[in-house]
């Protein structure tokens, strides 16, 4: 009878061994789960140092709250304009084709292309209103123009402007400059002239 006692009080001990280790091996891996997690706002900061992805960056923004379609078209030196009917070019590609609030999951009105390279040159930047189901009129699009050196990390803002665009069908250029190897705005180049550069129908 001692011995079947001893036995029990052995077994009770194993269980209550067993039930601390597992709980301890859980709190560990819990920890290690959590450890990629512990300063979140430490990687939000480094990604504000992200490089950015493109040499020459042009972006269009106007008004989340007008449903307006604006089309941002860009020509790089020697290459074809690249704008929502033909999104890539040697230099140049149109990441977002901004409809207004057709097949927008956001409320954001934003164009943006970005360059492979710098080619030195004259680059132009038109803006066309494509459709303005709001009938809100004019539609006012800033427009920032950014560079990046071949050898450097962070963009430089070399021109930004806004300009009105008072019509459907109106295409205006915003800006005519030009570019050295060096991603160096060469004086006296920037210039506002009308002159079509897209090509193609949107459906």
């Amino acid at each position: 009878m001692q011995a079947l006692d001893q036995f029990e009080e052995d077994d009770a001990g194993t269980v209550f061994r067993d039930v601390i280790t597992l709980a301890l091996c859980g709190f560990v891996a819990v920890v290690i789960l959590l450890l990629p997690h512990i300063r979140p706002e430490a990687k939000q900061a480094d990604a504000v140092g992200v490089a950015a992805p493109g040499n020459v960056m042009i972006e269009a923004r106007w008004p989340d709250e007008l449903d307006a379609d604006v089309d941002l078209w860009v020509e790089a030196p020697g290459d074809v304009p690249v704008g929502y009917s033909n999104k890539s070019g040697v230099i140049f590609n149109l990441l977002r084709d901004d409809l207004g609030r057709n097949a927008d999951p956001t409320k954001l009105n934003y164009e943006a292309s970005y360059s492979r390279g710098i080619p030195p040159g004259e680059y132009a930047v038109n803006l066309h209103l494509y459709r303005n189901k709001a009938m809100v009129f004019p539609v006012p699009v800033t427009v920032v123009v950014s560079a990046k050196r071949p050898d450097g990390d962070n963009a430089r803002q070399l021109l930004a402007t806004t300009v009105q665009l008072d019509r459907e069908g109106q295409e205006l250029t915003v800006f005519r400059f030009k570019l050295t190897e060096a991603g160096e705005l060469v004086g006296d180049s920037v210039h506002s002239l009308y002159k079509p550069l897209r090509s193609g129908r949107k459906s």
